[in-house]
């Protein structure tokens, strides 16, 4: 599996027709990266929240669904008065990794306690 990155994402986003828009204008590929690797190897996630078209929460697992041909389940959510869209094209994506190292791993606890396996399983599959 090769990595993703900012151009190869922007490329998929531009050139396809999505049902969902953005309302973040940056994002990270390393979040992403991860998911779609753990997509990849099966693991499912929660919902990501939504206002009609709208991704209120759950943007970097949206689009790694996509690279991942996953289909993932939506709940509805609620916009705030400071929820602006931002088109696909004019969203950028950070080379930086928004999560600490702590963080990903109570994310991998918590991906284990959602499909009922073990951490060390995951990252045994991830390698």
């Amino acid at each position: 599996m090769k990595p993703l990155t900012a151009l190869l994402i922007s490329e998929f986003l531009n050139s396809n027709d999505l049902e969902l828009k953005s309302t973040h204008k940056c994002l990270s590929i390393p979040i992403i990266n991860r998911l779609y690797k753990k997509m990849d190897i099966g693991l499912r996630f929660s919902e990501i929240k939504v206002d009609g078209d709208l991704i209120i929460d759950g943007h970097h697992r949206y689009i790694a669904s996509l690279f991942a041909n996953v289909e993932m389940e939506r709940v509805a959510s609620i916009k705030t008065s400071a929820t602006e869209i931002t088109e696909w094209k004019f969203v950028t994506f950070d080379s930086n990794d928004w999560d600490t190292e702590a963080q990903i791993d109570q994310f991998n606890k918590n991906d284990a306690d959602f499909n009922a396996v073990s951490v060390s399983e995951i990252l045994k599959k991830l390698k």
